[in-house]
């Protein structure tokens, strides 16, 4: 895996692709945890079945990062940190894990959709996560769970 572009780098190469996001509140991310997992949800995200995501408070508070708000636009970067996508977010809401709907869980557009699924995949990767930021996980744990609309495929 590469170094992390910085924010500054990445608008400054976007601004010359066309793409102004010196009035927005941009933020970079990335999704799963592993290159197959990255892979994964940028093809969803880039097919529009995924169109939510979650992460963990404690990871936000962990890391000391600013949460995510309505109206953000978020740089997403593949595994290797290439900017692949632009998305909006458009939602976020903070729901404890046992408490996520079975909608919000088909927005996500993993596996076969349900909530079952949803809970099984999230429960491993969230566990994986807490053990990174050296807590427990806890049906109360509250996710910080957002809904995005595609801006820009920039492969």
């Amino acid at each position: 895996m590469s170094d992390t572009p910085t924010l500054p780098e990445l608008t400054t190469a976007l601004s010359e692709r066309g793409i102004d996001l010196s009035r927005a509140n941009v933020r970079i991310g990335s999704y799963g945890d592993s290159e197959h997992s990255s892979a994964m949800l940028i093809s969803l995200i880039k097919a529009k079945v995924k169109r939510a995501t979650c992460s963990l408070l404690w990871s936000w508070e962990f890391d000391g990062e600013r949460l995510p708000q309505e109206g953000d636009i978020e740089i997403v970067l593949d595994f290797c940190n290439r900017p692949v996508l632009l998305l909006q977010t458009t939602k976020v809401e903070m729901v404890p894990f046992a408490k996520v709907s079975s909608e919000f869980a088909a927005a996500e557009g993993e596996g076969d959709l349900s909530i079952e699924y949803w809970r099984a995949e999230h429960w491993k990767f969230f566990g994986r996560e807490c053990q990174r930021i050296g807590r427990q996980p806890v049906a109360s744990m509250v996710l910080v769970c957002e809904t995005f609309d595609l801006m820009a495929d920039l492969d």
